[in-house]
């Protein structure tokens, strides 16, 4: 009988679990540490959750990335593994924004506390708009955020959905660049009952900057990222998406 990855990681590898709980918990501390010290504890977390999980990253494009601090990386969502797949290939402090009712579940809890993450309630247009307007003065100060235009993450594997321009509107009020990223198969590791080697990729694209989408809508910027994104992801995978 094949078994859930997640499963796997807490039964086989249950003497590693203390430690990454208190490799993450003393990340928390702002106190003492940087942002800097904290996205590396996490970093390392990450990377050694992929390891332990049999999980293999294709990555390119880090290229693309902006030289300067004070961006926002924009993918496809696909699950919970989104975040880890990121942490372990973007070597920059990030910071993310993730749904309220996500926020307690173990090792993402303390993630967040980590990372200054925010915590979205969707129900909440208040709550919404005071998160954007930190996110905006985080960003001209440099701070980077991973922010999934989705709102939800794809039932469709690779198919991305709706693209909410909302989710623009932090990037586009700190005049900051957007990092399109494709993510293809990084729903298989907590989705897929099978806990053999698999393979995820990541893309990073070339940034769109503030003198390119100034005049637009955020619908319009929302259009063109999914569309970057679907196009890398039709082409890694050869398959035509309708």
């Amino acid at each position: 009988m094949k078994i859930n990855r997640i499963v796997y990681l807490v039964t086989r590898r249950f003497y590693r679990v203390p430690w990454l709980f208190y490799q993450i918990g003393l990340a928390g501390n702002s106190k003492k540490y940087t942002i800097e010290e904290r996205y590396n504890r996490v970093r390392n977390v990450c990377k050694k959750v992929n390891y332990y999980a049999h999980v293999e990253i294709k990555c390119s494009g880090t290229e693309n990335l902006p030289k300067e601090n004070g961006y926002i990386l924009t993918p496809n969502h696909q699950g919970l593994f989104d975040v880890l797949l990121i942490c372990d290939t973007h070597e920059k402090p990030t910071s993310f924004v993730i749904r309220k009712d996500l926020e307690n579940i173990p090792l993402l809890k303390q993630t967040i506390r980590a990372l200054d993450a925010k915590a979205l309630d969707r129900t909440d247009a208040r709550q919404g708009m005071q998160i954007i307007r930190e996110m905006t003065d985080e960003i001209k100060k440099g701070r980077n955020y991973i922010i999934f235009p989705e709102g939800t993450r794809s039932k469709n594997g690779n198919v991305p959905g709706i693209f909410k321009g909302g989710s623009f509107k932090s990037a586009m009020k700190a005049k900051a660049p957007i990092v399109p990223v494709a993510l293809i198969d990084s729903y298989k590791p907590f989705d897929v009952k099978d806990t053999g080697r698999v393979k995820v990729e990541i893309h990073y694209l070339k940034p769109l900057l503030y003198e390119e989408y100034k005049d637009m809508k955020t619908i319009e910027v929302a259009e063109i990222v999914k569309n970057r994104i679907v196009e890398k992801i039709e082409k890694e995978t050869g398959i035509k998406q309708s």
